[in-house]
């Protein structure tokens, strides 16, 4: 969320950050309430001293044996004005909350303009694509055989959601052990187990309502299943101040994802690559304001160390102005390589949202000097999501007689098992 007084002291970098979002300037009319709300807590304040004074007086002037009825009359008077203007103050505060609430993060001047993900810059490629002799397939015509059941799924669930079995289901669990290991042991990251359930607090906190709640799944008792985890590990901050010098604060995390899809009809229909329930590994950093963009940058390089390790070739973008997220400053999206649809595809994004979600759920930090305290600015990346890995995985190991060859970064987890055959 943006802090009005930021936008008072820079309207124009506000209004300039909304327009190269491609909406429409906002500074003025958020400036206009704001001065509703200032002048009406002003004369708040003066109803208020005055109340105080005449509340004194009637003392004075009982004890003195006269008459206190005309400050008795004053100071009601002066409640009923206050009730109201207190009334008028909650409404105007509560649209400037909602307006700001609605506000998307503004861009860093380093990210390229542009309507669409067609405007998205690459900036590094790494591997080459792997030359086969017959013609690839995509990964769900090869996993079937290898306990990929979409059917299964779709009866007891419907679209979007699938089962596996057997050795396709071990090299999934294989995928998310050795990404959290390497997180944990060469990246810093402190691994965490959090809630799959949310109110809708910690939603609010990393900016998913109450703008997206179309894309989220409620259910009963007012809980929310989380999109990813990076709603509770942000969360972990809420409300807290922190010590500069706990500063940064690095968690990861495998869970279980639920989206809605709300968007997506007619998008990627078959296979694994959007699902409704699908596993990742969420990275999340805590840190110092000036510290956030050289984090983003190691952060894109610890999602990218995964997919070094296993051989994955793939291409880095930063995403533009029209294609980044709500909260976000600034994004770089990993694509991996997928010999069988013949194209990169995302499978990691890694955003910087500075101060804007800490503004939302009120998480600071004191500076080693001691003076006042400011909002942290926090991180949020995929390390990576597992399933598309394992749909990468499928593709670029795939051999022509049905099998899948094991990557060497993942046979350590799959108990002697070096390649998945079919029907077995």
């Amino acid at each position: 969320m943006h802090d009005i007084r930021w936008i008072r002291d820079n309207a124009d970098a506000f209004d300039r950050g909304q327009t190269r979002r491609g909406l429409a300037p906002m500074a003025d009319h958020l400036l206009a309430l704001d001065d509703r709300r200032r002048a009406s807590q002003a004369r708040l304040n003066v109803l208020q001293a005055r109340r105080n004074e005449a509340s004194k007086s009637i003392g004075k002037v009982k004890k003195e044996g006269g008459d206190a009825q005309a400050l008795i009359d004053e100071v009601a008077a002066i409640k009923t004005q206050m009730a109201d203007l207190e009334a008028e103050n909650a409404a105007v505060d509560a649209e400037l909350r909602d307006l700001l609430a609605g506000q998307p993060n503004t861009p860093r001047d380093d990210v390229p303009d542009g309507p669409d993900e067609t405007h998205n810059v690459e900036i590094r490629r790494w591997g080459e694509p792997r030359a086969f002799d017959v013609s690839p397939r995509e990964h769900f015509d090869i996993g079937p055989a290898l306990g990929m059941d979409f059917e299964t799924a779709a009866r007891q669930s419907g679209a979007r959601f699938v089962i596996l079995k057997g050795p396709v289901a071990r090299l999934e669990r294989a995928l998310a052990q050795f990404m959290l290991d390497l997180h944990t042991t060469e990246h810093g990251y402190t691994e965490v187990n959090t809630p799959a359930l949310v109110r809708d607090e910690p939603l609010f906190g990393t900016a998913n309502l109450p703008k997206f709640a179309e894309d989220l799944f409620r259910v009963e008792g007012g809980y929310w299943l989380i999109p990813t985890a990076e709603v509770t590990l942000t969360n972990l901050a809420a409300g807290q101040i922190l010590d500069e010098a706990a500063l940064p604060l690095r968690f990861t995390a495998f869970t279980q994802c639920f989206r809605s899809e709300a968007g997506a009809a007619g998008k990627d229909t078959r296979g694994m690559i959007r699902m409704h329930q699908f596993e990742k590994v969420e990275l999340v950093s805590i840190v110092h304001p000036d510290r956030s963009a050289e984090e983003l940058e190691r952060k894109t390089a610890c999602a990218e160390e995964v997919l070094k390790r296993l051989g994955l070739p793939f291409r880095t973008v930063v995403l533009c102005t029209g294609d980044m997220g709500f909260a976000s400053q600034r994004t770089h999206d990993i694509e991996v390589w997928l010999p069988g649809a013949g194209r990169y595809r995302e499978i990691s994004s890694c955003s910087n949202v500075g101060a804007f979600q800490a503004r939302r759920m009120d998480a600071r930090f004191r500076p080693t000097d001691g003076k006042g305290t400011l909002p942290v600015h926090s991180l949020n990346g995929s390390g990576l999501a597992v399933g598309r890995t394992l749909v990468a995985v499928l593709e670029n190991y795939q051999q022509a007689d049905g099998s899948v060859t094991v990557p060497d970064a993942l046979k350590p987890y799959m108990g002697g098992l070096e390649v998945l055959r079919p029907d077995v």
